[in-house]
């Protein structure tokens, strides 16, 4: 959530950078609720104050006593209600995007950093399903749409492409993790998942669990609550998860093969530092990333979201989209955010500064994901690149 002290300093640059994100109105909300909440701590205190008698009470003092106990216990709901009433609203109110990155809430607004490689002919080119082994009617028949079989070698081609970018990682000195992706609904909120996405998140009710739609989500709350040391900063880990969304929304958009399914394979980064150490982790992250593009071949380009069109944690957002050959355009297939102090704030996790415990920042960023392999499948046509031959995958690619 964001810093309420500080909102409350400087009210205007808060609301101006939160109404790029939409969110001036919910900004509003939440400093009236924050104002009714104040107002009424020293209605409190005073009646509390009321009720503490030096010697042996009088039975006017008795009698006058009792009524300050009921005005309290009106006084206590009410700020009760009220601070309710803010904790609800601190959890619509979205993290403040950076300055330098565009206005709009479209894939027309993104500013495009750079292009690496030459697109391939769009002409001629066959899509994933026709390169690749995928039965999709068959999971349509047990699991429902955008589900999808991974056959073959079209499936040790994905499991390369994971091993690749785990190795990578860790020869980084990222620690490797394989986390539960059933989690409770803390860790949704923690990451503001909740209450902003929840129209894409599959629930077990009877369980009180949900599915991670991201490897980010557990591991963003494997330090929840707990104080760090800055000698141990920065932490970062990298893990394999499957991941499930509803897409809801998504109705008539990209029906046809494996490229918006509810169920896929990631590979995330994820990393905890010292504010001051954030936006140069930030690049780092990116980094990793276009390298185990760039060692794959596949030409991509790097984008900067707009504020409209980053998560409600997000500060700051770089896509790299790779290039589809059936579809003559770049396609979305990592993100890498830096969401600040955000995450941190909700989630309890600070550090041990020279001021003291404060919160530290978190950053997610995607190494590898599924759609990957689709792009390989397109570019090369059924080759495969030389460096997934060493973690298992085939040579080449036969429907």
């Amino acid at each position: 959530m964001i810093d309420l002290k500080a909102a409350r300093n400087d009210p205007d640059a808060y609301r101006a950078a939160l109404a790029r994100k939409g969110a001036g109105d919910a900004f509003d909300a939440l400093l009236a609720a924050d104002e009714r909440w104040r107002t009424l701590v020293p209605q409190l205190d005073e009646l509390r104050g009321k009720t503490k008698l030096k010697g042996k009470p009088s039975p006017e003092q008795l009698a006058e006593l009792q009524q300050v106990k009921e005005q309290l216990r009106t006084a206590e709901e009410e700020y009760a209600a009220a601070e309710a009433a803010r904790d609800e609203l601190a959890l619509r109110v979205p993290n403040l995007p950076h300055p330098d990155i565009p206005d709009g809430s479209t894939e027309d607004d993104v500013e495009e950093v750079r292009r690496v490689g030459e697109p391939g002919a769009a002409e001629g080119a066959r899509e994933h399903v026709d390169v690749g082994r995928f039965d999709m009617e068959r999971a349509a028949r047990m699991s429902g749409s955008r589900f999808g079989y991974w056959i073959g070698d079209t499936a040790r081609l994905s499991l390369a492409l994971y091993a690749f970018a785990l190795e990578r990682l860790a020869a980084k000195g990222f620690v490797t993790v394989l986390p539960p992706v059933l989690v409770r609904e803390g860790a949704l909120i923690g990451t503001g998942a909740f209450p902003s996405d929840e129209v894409n998140v599959y629930e077990l009710p009877d369980d009180g669990l949900y599915l991670a739609g991201t490897a980010e989500i557990p591991l963003a709350s494997l330090h929840a609550g707990e104080i760090l040391d800055a000698a141990e900063l920065p932490l970062r880990y990298v893990a394999f998860s499957p991941c499930f969304r509803r897409e809801a929304g998504a109705a008539g958009r990209d029906t046809r093969g494996m490229i918006r399914v509810h169920q896929f394979n990631k590979v995330e980064q994820f990393s905890l530092t010292r504010p001051d150490d954030s936006w140069d982790e930030h690049e780092q992250l990116l980094a990793n990333t276009e390298e185990l593009v760039q060692e794959l071949g596949l030409p991509y380009r790097v984008v900067i979201l707009p504020a409209g069109d980053i998560s409600t944690a997000a500060a700051k957002t770089y896509d790299v989209e790779i290039w589809f050959p059936s579809q003559g355009r770049y396609r979305e297939t990592a993100s890498i955010s830096n969401t600040t102090d955000f995450q941190a704030r909700r989630l309890g996790i600070r550090w041990r500064g020279e001021h003291g415990p404060e919160p530290l920042h978190t950053l997610n960023g995607t190494a590898v994901v599924d759609r990957m392999a689709l792009a390989i499948l397109e570019n090369l046509q059924g080759d495969v690149p030389d460096v997934l031959r060493e973690f298992g995958a085939p040579a080449r690619i036969e429907p």
